[in-house]
């Protein structure tokens, strides 16, 4: 029985040894984003600007992305379980007085010093699973791998996290859906890190940790090509961040309501839950860098044009917009191979390094997407916003065809030492 349950997983993508990470990593992500989409409004609500509270979410961003930067190589020098530990010990320790003295009271220097805090706990537990995913999961279905790795992380943050919150908020009220979150993560983490029994050997090098540490932080200078890998994913979730931020106020321009705006957003990832599943088939089967050219970096772009167009062409169409805003969750998944595509840029030895460079992009992004709005809604419009952000998905994937894995590169120099020899012998 075992074995059919083994040869099931692997069939389907993932990693057997790793399957109660999967059901832990949704938990933990569901008390994590349980605050999406109705945080700042409350806050906002209750008395704090909205450039303060731009500001929190801000700081925020920026906490997660130096967090999920360094988780790769942290994993790789400390081992993954204990990074993931205090990824979760860090959300808890900074949640309880985040809630209880600076959302509660509207404590706004707590709020900004604990919710920074709790913004790098996340990262250290999601991303350092990445790790694990790369070390356990054979190429074949590293791709189908990490689709479920972000199968289950959206699922969690953006779509059972916000949906639990709409049932939980009117009968226990706001406050206590916070303390909630904490259960989650915990009974999170506990099925990822106690019910796992697997293991990955650290890295043994000779040298301090802060010098490993240093070395992955400089790594993607060493290979140039894992920085343009770090480009290409900050690109691919843009929109994931950027768009909240401004399409509400131009869709009320034509009669959609913030609820039916909650409709639309939920809907998008609902879709991208499922299509991420799908690329990492698609992406296994037909090439990585394929699949995020064609459905990611191109599909993005247009879908992002269609869904600023459709309300000029269609009006108030509720079905009909988030029919439209779905193409964008399923071509967002176009991007999911990256995952599996940064780390096999580098050897073996090297994957938690590399993985540090994929999970800055993945941080980043948080921070550069509302940072461009802010840069450019006053002065070109949503339509500037929405037309910067459809270039920048094009030139993606431009960027995409200069990333090849470490053995692609080495079966070149194979091929062009054996093209000088030939030429060296010949007379």
């Amino acid at each position: 029985m075992s074995e059919k349950n083994k040869l099931f997983f692997t069939k389907i993508g993932i990693p057997y040894s790793l399957r109660w990470g999967y059901l832990g990593m949704i938990l933990f992500m569901i008390g994590d984003g349980l605050e999406q989409g109705w945080l700042s409004p409350y806050l906002v609500e209750r008395g704090l600007s909205v450039t303060q509270s731009a500001q929190l979410f801000a700081a925020y961003g920026l906490a997660v992305g130096i967090a999920a930067w360094v988780s790769g190589v942290l994993a790789q020098i400390w081992g993954i379980r204990r990074v993931m530990w205090a990824g979760f010990i860090m959300f808890t320790i900074s949640s309880i007085p985040f809630i209880a003295l600076g959302v509660s009271n509207l404590n706004y220097p707590v709020m900004l010093v604990t919710y920074v805090l709790r913004g790098v706990g996340y990262p250290l537990f999601a991303y350092s699973f990445i790790v694990w995913i790369t070390y356990r999961a054979e190429q074949k279905i590293l791709a189908r791998a990490v689709g479920w790795f972000w199968f289950v992380f959206t699922c969690g943050l953006n779509v059972a996290g916000p949906f639990y919150s709409s049932i939980a908020i009117p009968i226990i009220g706001h406050i206590y859906v916070l303390y909630t979150g904490i259960f989650f993560v915990l009974i999170g983490a506990i099925i990822a890190l106690v019910l796992t029994k697997d293991e990955v050997k650290q890295n043994t090098k000779d040298q301090s940790s802060i010098k490993e540490l240093l070395s992955g932080i400089f790594y993607m200078f060493e290979r140039p090509r894992l920085a343009v890998g770090a480009i290409v994913k900050i690109i691919g979730t843009l929109g994931q961040y950027g768009f909240a931020i401004f399409l509400p106020s131009y869709l009320i321009k034509y009669g959609y309501s913030t609820e039916e705006w909650l409709q639309i957003w939920s809907s998008i990832f609902v879709v991208n839950i499922l299509s991420n599943l799908l690329f990492g088939f698609i992406g296994d089967r037909i090439g990585w860098r394929k699949t995020i050219i064609w459905f990611g970096c191109v599909g993005c772009a247009l879908s992002t044009i269609a869904i600023y167009i459709a309300p000029m062409i269609i009006g108030h169409n509720l079905i009909g917009m988030i029919l439209i805003s779905c193409l964008f969750g399923f071509f967002l998944a176009g991007y999911v191979p990256i995952t599996a595509l940064i780390p096999s840029m580098a050897p073996a030895k090297d994957r938690g390094a590399a993985m540090s460079v994929h999970n800055l992009g993945s941080g980043l992004s948080v921070f550069v997407a509302p940072f461009i709005v802010s840069l450019f809604i006053e002065p070109l419009g949503t339509g500037g916003v929405i037309l910067i952000f459809a270039a920048l998905y094009l030139f993606s994937g431009y960027l995409t065809t200069f990333l090849k894995t470490h053995e692609e590169l080495e079966q070149n120099k194979k091929k062009t030492a054996i093209q000088m020899n030939v030429l060296d012998k010949t007379p």
